[in-house]
């Protein structure tokens, strides 16, 4: 309990210093964590164009083998495979997200089955649930009154976003058969119309702006 105290404290007062900065998860198991490399800087670049931020333009690889994950107030995480949390890392991931902490995690396609296992260990009596359309985090700078917008087909699936909401605040984000992050790429990557990353830029945008607010 002592140590849960120390790091909800050391969050508060390395947010103040480190607000300004986004983490890239790198996890476990095997997958791969930095897919998409291009896509967090791209989005980073565009939030500050688009809403004024002053996010350091370059973000930062974090682990959870120590608390360096406090210093930023949200964090993505993408892959297409596996991914595996162990004790420690079940213990600092679900410190960092109840003391402030938000996790966006977008599936790149073959993560779904792994994310939704490891996150039922954090949080072991709360549902990942469909976040409705009228939440803020579809509703901030730019509005989506249809909830995710669909990036890249693969399953002719509807997109979803997901989410764990802990004392009424959502801490996780998921996009699951959407993409987002790989419209964040440069556009010469995926050759994507303008208009598809647009959307998935003003949406990324969007998470980034609910989890600096909130």
């Amino acid at each position: 309990m002592k140590n849960s105290i120390i790091l909800i404290l050391l969050f508060f007062i390395t947010q103040s210093q480190f607000a300004q900065q986004v983490g890239i998860l790198k996890y476990k198991g095997g997958g791969d964590w930095y897919a998409n490399p291009t896509a967090v800087p791209n989005l980073i670049e565009f939030t500050n164009l688009q809403i004024k931020s002053a996010i350091d333009r370059e973000p930062q690889t974090v682990s959870l083998d120590d608390n360096a994950i406090f210093n930023y107030p949200i964090i993505f995480m993408t892959g297409h495979g596996n991914v595996f949390f162990s004790e420690e890392d079940i213990t600092t991931l679900r410190n960092y997200l109840i003391s402030g902490g938000f996790i966006h995690i977008s599936d790149n396609y073959g993560l779904d089955k792994f994310i939704r296992r490891e996150l039922k260990k954090i949080f072991p009596s709360i549902e990942l649930q469909e976040i409705p359309v009228n939440h803020p985090i579809y509703h901030q700078t730019f509005s989506f009154p249809k909830g995710l917008p669909k990036i890249h087909e693969h399953d002719k699936k509807a997109p979803l976003g997901l989410g764990i909401f802990y004392n009424e605040r959502l801490v996780v984000f998921y996009d699951y058969e959407s993409d987002l992050s790989d419209g964040w790429e440069d556009a010469a990557v995926h050759n994507d119309p303008k208009e598809i990353r647009e959307k998935a830029l003003k949406m990324g945008a969007n998470i980034i702006e609910y989890a600096f607010k909130h």
